[in-house]
């Protein structure tokens, strides 16, 4: 087996860690950093450069985060939706990951890929919000460089351990291929099992766009809650009446009051989170916008902003 493992590095080394990383970045639950670690110190068994296999993790990374940002900038919200629709972690999908890019912007990119789940979000956000491609590429190439230096570097530091470890694999046999596939199978069912407690979390009755503007007709208004953050709340309004989840505390008086909460991100995450808190503290006529802020302004209503 190791023997194999040397021949197949040796030969496909540099295409096996393109096509892994490529697809660990484009969104297959496949983890790159293991054989990049043991590509790196195979490499330095053989008393190879690991500088080919830097090169290779960092175009392929690259190829797969531009992909995200063309998406994200020809589709933008749909986009985002779909990342949470098929993605194993759509927590990365709340409003704390997208405020994470509205206050740091492009620089963000650089420690995105440390980040759980905020790569694929992060370049699509850079592509929604029309980041210039060149400043895209300069901060994301940076955080690929990065990313797959430290997983190279631990190879190369580790090599004997590394080395070692699969030679213990190799004496298992078939028990130690068993180990591996093993522990690739827990790593994908504990995202599943994370993203179905995610989506059940969400699960409450929503109020419609027509529902909404409905309610505000009527006297005595719902209150309506905006979880965004600020940042984004000034760079694209919000809908007539709203206040900030901030100053919640300070003017929430009635529990059995109408309350109507609304985001700017996929499945309503944000909003969803927080209604499920306000019904804990006790709010009994809580429920997310469908849409958010998107649907709103789709339906031609107004929103209000800074300068308004």
């Amino acid at each position: 087996m190791i023997e194999a493992l040397n021949a197949l590095l040796s030969t496909y080394g540099l295409w096996l860690v393109f096509l892994v990383v490529l697809l660990d970045q484009g969104g297959i639950p496949i983890p790159a950093w293991p054989p990049l670690v043991v590509a790196s110190a195979q490499a330095m068994e053989r008393q190879e450069p690991v500088w080919p296999i830097l090169l290779a993790a960092t175009l392929a990374a690259l190829l797969a985060d531009t992909l995200w940002y063309l998406a994200g900038r020809r589709h933008g919200a749909h986009m985002l939706r779909l990342i949470c629709r098929v993605s194993l972690s759509p927590d990365s999908c709340v409003s704390s990951t997208r405020a994470i890019y509205a206050k740091w912007g492009a620089p963000s990119l650089v420690l995105a890929k440390f980040i759980p789940g905020f790569a694929a979000v992060g370049t699509t956000l850079a592509g929604h919000q029309r980041t210039p491609l060149r400043r895209f590429v300069a901060y994301d190439g940076t955080g690929a460089v990065l990313w797959a230096g430290v997983a190279i570097a631990t190879g190369v530091v580790f090599h004997g351990a590394v080395n070692e470890a699969l030679l213990t694999l190799e004496s298992l046999g078939r028990v130690g291929i068993g180990v591996v596939l093993v522990a690739l199978a827990v790593f994908i069912v504990r995202k599943y099992w994370k993203r179905r407690l995610f989506l059940r979390e969400l699960r409450m009755e929503r109020i419609s766009v027509a529902e909404l503007q409905a309610l505000m007709a009527k006297p005595g208004s719902p209150l309506l809650i905006d979880v965004r953050s600020a940042a984004e709340r000034d760079a694209t309004g919000w809908i007539p009446g709203a206040v900030h989840a901030a100053r919640v505390a300070d003017l929430v008086a009635d529990a059995g009051a109408e309350v109507v909460v609304y985001c700017d991100c996929p499945n309503e995450a944000s909003a969803a989170r927080v209604a499920s808190q306000l019904k804990q503290l006790g709010f009994v006529r809580v429920r997310p916008l469908a849409g958010g802020l998107e649907a709103w302004r789709s339906h031609g209503l107004p929103v209000e902003t800074t300068s308004a």
